[in-house]
This record gives C-alpha cells, structure tokens and sequence, in this order.
C-alpha cells in the first residue's frame, strides 16, 4: 500500500507566496520559440548566479548491481541482463580514497550513490560512518541511498550529509510506464522525511524516456511546486543500455533536452540545474546551449554510477573554451531575498 507524505511535510502544493507552475503553464514555456526561451532562461540565471561558474560534483556507487526495484531504465536492477556485476557496500577507505581524489581535482561536492531499494537499519551504521569520512575531508556531501525508513534521515544528518538525492524520475502520469515497484507518492514520501530532517534536496528527473512534452512539463511542474523548491535539479538524459527495457527508446531532438533545461531554469530560478547523465553522448555545442539556458552544474569525473561520463580533461578543456570556472565560495552570487 502506497503512503503518501503529510501535506505540512513535501507537498505539491506550494505555499501561497511560492508561484504555483500548472502542467499547462509549463508546457506554454515549452512552446516559446526556441532561441527566444534560451535568452528568456539565460535572464533568469544570471539574476541569480553566476553564469561563469560551475558547481562540480564527483558522484561515486558505493553499492552497485543487485537492486530489486524495476525502474526500466536502471542496468542495476536485477530484472535485467545489463552486465553489472554486484558489489557489496565498499570499505570506508577506498571511498574515502575516491574523495581525496575528486577533491584535489575541483570537485566541490562528493555525491555516493548505493543499489539499494532502501538501506536496512543494519546497513546505516557503516553508511554514516562513511558519510562522516567524506565531510571530514571539506567536501559537501550528498546521498542516494533509495527510500528511507523513519528516523534514516535524521542519522544522515547528524552523520553530516548535506544533500539528499531522490528524483521523481518522470511525470506522475508516466511513473507508472517506468516503474512498477513503487509509486510517485513513495518518493514524496521519503522526500518528506528528507526536508523534515533539514537536508537539502537533490531531485530532478530523467528525459527521454519516451515520454511526450505533455508528460516532460509535467516532471517540471511537479518539481518547480515542490515547496520549498529542490536546492539541486538534476536533469538527466536517457543513457540507453542494452538489456533494460528502455534500450530502444525513441530518441530524443537535442533541441527538447535544450528546452528542458531553460524550462527547468526559469520555473526553478534558484535552483542548481545539473546537466547530468548522459552528457558523453552531447556534443561541445549541445552542452555550450544547456550552459546558456541555465544549467549550472555537472558530474566531474570519468564515471558516473555504471556509466560513462565525459574525462575530466574533457571538461576542464571545454569549461575553458566556454571561459567557465569551477563554482568557489569567491565566485558565488547568490541574491538578496526582495
């Protein structure tokens, strides 16, 4: 039985003062002529960030292959023959190893994802001992463990997580096209307890999933009036792997993805918007748009959980082409509340 987060917790409903952005609001955003909502999204950055900066995570699967869960994208989950192999939970060093690592190399931000449906109780202690290793090192730290049970969140924090990723994956009317083992309201659900243990929220969604630009503003709108607003929006395009169910998806116009970005900007203007999985098949010119539409931070590093990521020489080679510099506590603008 699916249970649904308290209103007063993570709702869908922003509160009175928050803009509420209706599936059809959204959607006439998507319909704005292209260049037109790049320059619009471009506006809506820089009046709220830095447009030259660029926060940079490192993201890292300390629990890989052997997920229950049958998210039609996932070369995880154990339904399908994808070539994953299954790693238990790693040793707090070697993760440890990774995060010196990803911090000599720029990276602000140590996000550690784990194959999990959920962590059981048994599994936290050597969860927040790890957690407590990588923000000793000076990294912000972020998490994607699957649903939590009550009072998981609440470890989490006082281990030192700074973020919490959960995504909505897709538009509540599509949810169940990708995923059959839970529900949209089980990610409200742990959601909730994230917020209530005061973590940050990392939530965004995966495009191209074969979804239509209906259902495409609909995840938006669906983040944008989550309130209060996700601090970081990953928006990730389908890196099709052979083996899931979603191997042969139709493929996706660069241009939509591009529109997905400035959507995501505009309605979410103080948001982080990761332009996340998938960029390995982008080429320069592609990531140059989402960087203009407002998108303003990436995974850094060769690998992201089980697949492929551009090389970290790549972008910095690309971030200098396009006179972009890692995000620093020197080059942040965050604006004054009106």
């Amino acid at each position: 039985m699916t249970t649904t987060v308290p209103l007063q917790i993570y709702s869908l409903t922003p509160h009175p003062s928050v803009e509420y952005w209706s599936v059809c609001k959204v959607e006439a955003l998507f319909e704005i002529p292209f260049l037109d909502l790049v320059y619009k999204a471009a506006q809506v950055h820089r009046e709220n960030f830095n447009p030259r900066a660029i926060q940079l995570s490192t993201l890292m699967s300390i629990k890989t292959g052997g997920c229950p869960e049958d998210c039609h994208y996932c070369p995880q989950s154990s339904r399908y023959q994808t070539g994953v192999q299954k790693q238990d939970l790693l040793e707090v060093d070697e993760i440890v190893e990774k995060a010196k690592i990803a911090k000599a190399r720029g990276a602000g931000r140590f996000c550690m994802g784990a194959a999990w449906r959920g962590p059981k109780p048994k599994d936290m202690q050597k969860v927040t001992e790890i957690i407590r290793a990588v923000k000793a090192l000076g990294l912000e730290t972020c998490g994607t463990f699957g649903m939590l049970e009550d009072g998981m969140a609440e470890d989490l924090k006082n281990a030192g997580l700074d973020y919490y990723n959960h995504n909505l994956d897709t538009a509540p009317e599509h949810y169940r096209h990708i995923i059959g083992t839970r529900g949209f309201d089980d990610r409200l659900n742990t959601l909730g307890k994230v917020r209530k243990a005061g973590l940050k929220v990392c939530c965004g969604g995966i495009i191209g999933m074969n979804e239509n630009r209906k259902e495409r503003a609909g995840l938006i709108a669906s983040l944008a009036n989550l309130d209060p607003q996700p601090e970081s929006v990953p928006i990730n395009q389908l890196v099709k792997v052979e083996g899931t169910p979603l191997a042969d998806a139709e493929e996706l116009d660069w241009t939509e993805f591009v529109r997905t970005i400035a959507v995501a900007r505009i309605t979410m203007p103080r948001s982080y918007v990761r332009l996340s999985a998938g960029r390995q098949g982008m080429s320069e010119e592609m990531q140059a748009m989402c960087f203009m539409a407002g998108a303003n931070s990436i995974f850094y590093g060769d690998k992201l959980l089980v697949t492929g990521n551009p090389g970290e020489d790549g972008d910095q080679l690309l971030m200098a082409k396009l006179d972009l510099e890692p995000e620093s506590e020197e080059n942040r603008y965050v604006p004054m509340d009106s």
